[in-house]
C-alpha cells in the first residue's frame, strides 16, 4: 500500500490492539533469568506483558526438565493454560500457548508430539528472535519442533555471545570493559540482549554463565544447557547497574556451576575480581553467590565471599554425597574429610556463614554403610539447609544406564529418602535454634497483614526458609533491617527489630 493509500482509510479504521502476552516460568533462579530475557524480547516485538494467563492472547510457560517432579509440573502448567486456550470461545481469550525452556529444549520433537495441547515447543536457538515467532503461531503458522541434539557440541547458547562487547537493558548502555579491565567506562558497541524484570521485588538473579562442563553421571543439564561459557563482566556489572536502578538490593548471582566462572576466558580468578565491582554498585545491598562445586572451591574464592564487604558470607555447596565410593560413581570427587575440612575453612573466616547443600540418596550401589557414612557427615556439617532427592534415572545419562543388579528398588530408595529427610529437617531446625540471640540483617521482602517477613544473610531465596520481623510496623519492602533471633520454626527465624519499643 502507498501512502496516498494509506492516508484514504476510513477513520474508523485503527490498527489491531497489540498482542497481550503472559509469561510462567518453573525451576530455577536461572530459569527466572531467562523469562525476563525473554519477556524483553517479547516487549521490543510489540508484545504486551500481563502477569495473569487469563488476561493474555498467549501464554509463555518457561518449562523445568531437571527431575521427574519438575517435568510432570511443567506438563501439568501447560495443560492449565491449554485450558484457557479451550474455553476462549466462553469469554477467555487465549489464542496459543508455547512451551520454551528446558523440557522444550530437552525434548522437542517428542514434547510436542506427546503433548499436542500446546501450539508449539521451541528450542534455546528460538530465543534470538522470539517475538517473530510468537506472533507467526498466535496467526496459525504451525511451528515444527526441533530434534534435540547434545548441545555440547552446538555453539553457545543465546544470550550469551562471546563476541558481545555490551549488554543492552532498556534504558540503560553498558559501558564497556575488557576482560583484565573491568569497568574501563569506553564506549563500544555490538550484539545486545534485553531484560524485562517480572518481578518487582528487592532481590534479583544475575546470570554469571550458561552451561556445564563436568561430567556428573546423573546429571542430564549438560546436554541441554550446553558447554560452560562465562558472560563477560562487563556485561555482568552493566546488567547490575540496571538492576539497581529498578529498585533491586541483592543480587543473587546464578550459574550451573559458579566456581567455574571465568575459566573461558582466561583467569579463573575472575569471580573474586568481579564480586567487589558488584558489592561497590551504588544501591546494591547485598550480593550473593550460588552454586558452588565443592572440589572447586578455592580458598581465594571462599576468602572473597567470606570478607568482601556486601558480600554475604553463604555458600552454596553442591555436595551430593559424602561416601567416596558413591562420588567417585558420580564422577565427582570428595570425602568427608575434605568436605569437613572445607567447612572449618569457611566458618574459620565467617562463623556465622550461612551454609546450604542437596544430597541424592539412593545413588546405584550405595550400601548400607554409604548411606552412614552420609548421614554422619550430615550430623558433623551442621548446614542451615540441606535438600534431599530420592535418585531416579534420568534420560540419556551414564547412571541410566548402569547394570540393573548395583541399583536399588524404589521401595528402598523411597524408605532411605525419607529417613534422611527426617535427619535433615531435624538437624536444619537444630542449627536454626543455634542462631537464637543471633544479631540479623534482613531484607524485607514481603509487608501484609500476617506481618513482615524477609531473609537473613545466611537465607537464600525461595529455599531457604525466611526470617518473621516482630515490632516491624513501619517496615517497607526493600527495607534493611537489624533484628536478633528470638525463636524459630524448623528453618525458619523470628527475630525482633533492633531499637523497637
Amino acid at each position: 500500500m502507498t501512502t496516498t493509500e494509506s492516508q484514504t482509510l476510513p477513520a474508523s479504521a485503527e490498527p489491531a490492539a497489540p498482542l497481550q502476552v503472559a509469561v510462567v516460568t518453573l525451576g530455577c533462579a536461572r530459569n527466572e533469568v531467562d523469562s525476563e530475557e525473554l519477556a524483553g524480547r517479547l516487549e521490543a516485538g510489540g508484545f504486551v506483558l500481563v502477569a495473569d494467563p487469563e488476561d493474555a492472547d498467549t501464554v509463555v510457560v518457561n518449562t523445568c526438565g531437571f527431575v521427574e517432579a519438575a517435568k510432570k509440573d511443567s506438563v501439568d502448567t501447560l495443560l492449565e493454560a491449554a485450558d484457557l486456550k479451550a474455553s476462549a470461545g466462553h469469554g477467555g481469550r487465549a489464542q496459543a500457548v508455547v512451551a520454551v525452556g528446558c523440557l522444550a529444549e530437552r525434548y522437542g520433537k517428542d514434547l510436542a508430539d506427546s503433548l499436542p495441547e500446546a501450539d508449539a515447543v521451541l528450542g534455546f536457538d528460538d530465543y534470538p528472535d522470539i517475538a517473530a515467532k510468537l506472533r507467526a503461531i498466535v496467526a496459525g503458522e504451525t511451528h515444527h519442533a526441533h530434534t534435540p541434539s547434545d548441545r555440547r557440541r552446538l555453539l553457545p547458547i543465546s544470550p550469551v555471545d562471546r563476541d558481545a562487547s555490551t549488554v543492552s537493558i532498556p534504558g540503560h548502555q553498558a559501558e564497556v570493559a575488557d576482560v583484565r579491565d573491568i569497568g574501563a567506562g569506553a564506549p563500544a558497541t555490538g550484539p545486545r540482549a534485553v531484560r524485562r524484570r517480572l518481578d518487582a521485588g528487592p532481590m534479583a538473579p544475575l546470570k554469571l554463565a550458561s552451561g556445564c562442563d563436568r561430567r556428573c553421571s546423573f546429571c542430564a543439564i549438560p546436554s541441554f544447557r550446553g558447554s560452560f561459557v562465562s558472560r563477560r563482566p562487563s556485561d555482568v556489572v552493566g546488567e547490575a547497574r540496571w538492576l539497581a536502578t529498578q529498585g533491586v538490593k541483592e543480587l543473587f548471582l546464578v550459574s550451573e556451576n559458579s566456581t567455574s566462572y571465568g575459566k573461558d576466558l582466561g583467569d579463573l580468578r575472575l569471580l573474586e575480581t568481579l564480586l567487589p565491582e558488584l558489592s561497590g554498585i551504588d544501591g546494591i545491598e547485598r550480593v550473593r553467590v550460588s552454586y558452588l562445586q565443592p572440589a572447586e572451591t578455592r580458598p581465594g574464592l571462599i576468602e572473597a565471599i567470606a570478607s568482601t564487604p556486601g558480600v554475604v558470607p553463604y555458600f552454596d555447596l553442591s555436595f551430593q554425597h559424602a561416601s567416596a565410593t558413591v562420588l567417585r560413581r558420580m564422577r565427582r570427587f570428595g570425602d568427608p574429610e575434605s568436605f569437613l575440612g572445607l567447612l572449618e575453612q569457611i566458618r574459620t573466616l565467617a562463623p556465622l556463614a550461612g551454609v546450604r547443600s542437596n544430597v541424592i540418596v539412593g545413588f546405584p550401589g550405595e550400601t548400607d554403610e554409604d548411606l552412614h557414612v552420609l548421614c554422619d557427615f550430615l550430623e558433623a556439617a551442621r548446614m542451615d539447609v540441606t535438600g534431599v532427592f530420592g535418585y531416579s534415572d534420568e534420560d540419556g545419562t551414564e547412571a541410566a544406564a548402569f547394570a540393573d543388579d548395583i541399583k536399588l528398588d524404589e521401595d528402598e530408595i523411597r524408605d532411605r529418602t525419607e529417613h534422611v529427610t527426617a535427619l535433615v529437617e531435624e538437624l536444619n531446625a537444630q542449627r536454626a535454634e543455634e542462631r537464637i540471640g543471633e544479631e540479623v540483617v534482613v531484607l524485607v521482602e514481603t509487608v501484609d497483614e500476617e506481618g513482615t517477613l524477609g531473609r537473613a544473610a545466611h537465607q537464600g531465596p525461595e529455599v531457604d526458609g525466611t526470617t518473621l520481623l516482630v515490632d516491624a510496623a513501619d517496615a517497607r519492602i526493600g527495607d534493611l533491617l537489624t533484628a536478633t533471633v528470638t525463636g524459630t520454626d524448623g528453618v525458619d527465624l523470628i527475630a525482633r527489630v533492633n531499637g523497637a519499643s
